[in-house]
């Protein structure tokens, strides 16, 4: 069965999308090509095993194994060597990144305290789009007892749209909710 956000897009998000901006060729429309999800990991200088419990929750969320990443150079001021692990990260494609996205928007983000939407300036000029959570619990993978600690995630949602307002149109299609 095809992700329901998949199926929004091809139905709904293609032809809106081809009428407003009038695409001439299909290949044109911008659309989603990957999420990517990183989580940083301060307290791994510390505690050797933080890495591997950020790993783990968000392997919970995204149902992919992580890449844990290391430090490329050593910073004595913040108690960091080459090679230590430093956090995790996520690339998701095709199917696995819609149902992220579906999740996200329709369970995770509401679920935020005090939420009034997320910043519509985030985009980077080429059509990516990010932002950050403060915290991994409001997916609702994750167990509150079995979390040791609350990390915050980045998410970046790479477009092939050509620039930030066409990229903005098609999340706003899959009902991102931009705040003003």
């Amino acid at each position: 069965m095809q992700p329901r956000f998949k199926e929004r897009y091809e139905n709904e998000l293609i032809p809106a999308m081809k009428e407003k901006y009038g695409y001439k060729n299909d290949l044109q429309i911008p659309k989603l090509e990957k999420i990517v999800i990183n989580m940083g990991v301060g307290d791994a200088t510390q505690d050797r095993k933080a890495a591997e419990n950020a790993a783990n929750d968000l392997m919970l969320i995204t149902g992919q194994k992580p890449v844990i990443t290391h430090a490329k150079k050593s910073n004595a001021s913040f108690k960091v060597r080459e090679g230590m692990a430093m956090g995790c990260k996520v690339t998701l494609r095709r199917e696995r990144m819609y149902e992220f996205l579906d999740r996200l928007v329709t369970i995770a983000l509401p679920r935020v305290r005090d939420f009034r939407g997320i910043n519509g300036k985030s985009f980077d000029g080429r059509g990516n789009y990010a932002f950050g959570l403060s915290e991994q619990i409001v997916f609702p993978e994750i167990e509150y007892d079995k979390v040791d600690k609350i990390r915050g995630m980045d998410i970046i949602i790479c477009t092939t749209a050509a620039n930030d307002e066409e990229a903005k149109e098609l999340l706003r299609g899959f009902e991102l909710p931009f705040r003003n």
